[in-house]
């Protein structure tokens, strides 16, 4: 039973009537009764909590930043009215806002509720039970409950690159020939016959074409369609790291979903594998129009874990994934126990058998301390910033000698220059 705030009033107003009126025992006993009285008729008048039934969707997906309202429906089944509150609990970082609501149901009718949900950070939040309190008419006591209703509200990545999947969708479409240019690249595509001109490699020479024709006539190629590209993500600890406003790995989604979106759009397969001591999450064999949602679904639960990565395990696990020759684009750090320790036992083993792109994110505010040199202060700053990115520098020298492509940018500068990348090995007929 829970008692309000009227109920407290109405003991001061009977207190102030033994004292002023009737000071004495009966009076007492009197003041006692009425009180009762009224909390009887209030629960006896009682709505009953049991007479509700709550329900709501069970999956309710938002953008990270953005706002959405989430329903509850309310139905009071009883033959009395439900007069009272309801809190509709969600976790903080739900930001849930007008999650208090004022009941007052007839017999046999229905409401919906709403309440605002605005999610800062990707992941799912998983509602908390929903409290009645159903006051009698008297508003002085009521009885209050505790209903579970499961919903799940997921933050999906906020993608903020979309805005440039447009263009570099219309940028491949040019080079696969959909529109009015034609490239002709070093694929595996017979594309045509043209004379040879100074520059030309000698080996695409076809001479059973130029016996039989006046010039020395050259093959072309256009590259292959339908590629399959590997996203292999590492989430162990050195995605963990703050670059900017977000992580690591909060960048290297961002630049996920850019590349598969379009790969996707490009006719390609894409697989996405996200491990550190064990899968994560993992999206197989995805094209099409379906491939994005996939990769956000996907995405939305992912967060760093604290532990060093299994890059032995996760080799086995992309060249069991990857049976024919891909596209591997591992996001990683290029520190250099990272480079020591983990990539470079297991990269010459994955460039033999794929095309491999190292995705790197780098911290803008090292470039800023490299150059801010106001003081004597600044010197150590400075030197030990200069200090990391030669360290960089070499580890990306490291890569190239490998025959491994590293794209390096800071996480606003990501997802573009991977795009680009990924452009440009089409274009070249190099994917």
């Amino acid at each position: 039973m829970v008692v309000t705030g009227r109920l407290a009033a109405a003991a001061v107003l009977a207190a102030l009537f033994v004292t002023l009126v009737l000071p004495s025992l009966p009076g007492v006993l009197l003041a006692t009764l009425a009180l009762a009285a009224l909390i009887g008729v209030d629960l006896l008048l009682l709505g009953s909590p049991g007479a509700l039934e709550l329900s709501r969707e069970p999956l309710t997906t938002v953008r990270t930043g953005r706002s959405i309202e989430v329903e509850l429906a309310v139905l009071n089944g009883g033959t009395r009215p439900a007069r009272g509150t309801l809190w509709d609990d969600w976790p903080p970082s739900a930001h849930a806002r007008h999650r208090t609501h004022a009941l007052n149901l007839p017999p046999n009718t229905r409401i919906r509720l709403r309440t605002e949900l605005a999610p800062d950070y990707h992941g799912d939040r998983v509602a908390g039970p929903v409290t009645l309190r159903l006051l009698g008419p008297l508003g002085m006591a009521g009885r209050q409950v505790r209903r579970q209703v499961p919903a799940r509200l997921r933050a999906l990545p906020p993608f903020r690159s979309e805005r440039l999947l447009a263009s570099k969708v219309k940028q491949l479409q040019q080079l696969e020939g959909r529109n009015t240019t034609t490239i002709r690249g070093q694929g595996t595509e017979f594309d045509s016959f043209r004379e040879y001109v100074a520059g030309d490699d000698v080996r695409t020479i076809d001479w059973r074409a130029t016996a039989r024709a006046n010039d020395v006539l050259v093959r072309t190629w256009r590259p292959e369609r339908n590629r399959h590209v590997v996203m292999l993500l590492d989430t162990g600890r050195v995605s963990a790291g703050r670059v900017g406003n977000g992580t690591r790995l909060d960048a290297a989604i961002e630049a996920t979903l850019l590349l598969g979106g379009l790969a996707a759009s490009g006719g390609d397969s894409v697989d996405l594998l996200a491990y550190d001591r064990r899968m994560r999450t993992e999206v197989r064999g995805i094209g099409g129009k379906r491939l994005q949602l996939k990769l956000m679904h996907a995405l939305a639960g992912l967060t760093p874990e604290l532990a060093d990565t299994d890059y032995r395990g996760m080799l086995r696990a992309t060249l069991q994934r990857a049976r024919r020759r891909s596209l591997v684009v591992w996001f990683t750090h290029l520190d250099a126990a990272t480079l020591q320790e983990g990539l470079l036992p297991v990269l010459p083993v994955l460039a033999e058998r794929h095309r491999v792109l190292v995705v790197s994110v780098t911290d803008p505010d090292v470039a800023a301390a490299a150059a801010y040199r106001s003081g004597s202060g600044d010197l150590y700053a400075a030197a030990a910033a200069e200090n990391v990115m030669a360290d960089h520098a070499v580890a990306r020298e490291t890569l190239r000698r490998l025959g491994v492509r590293v794209i390096a940018a800071a996480p606003d500068r990501l997802p573009e220059a991977l795009a680009d990348e990924y452009l440009e090995l089409k274009r070249t007929g190099a994917l």
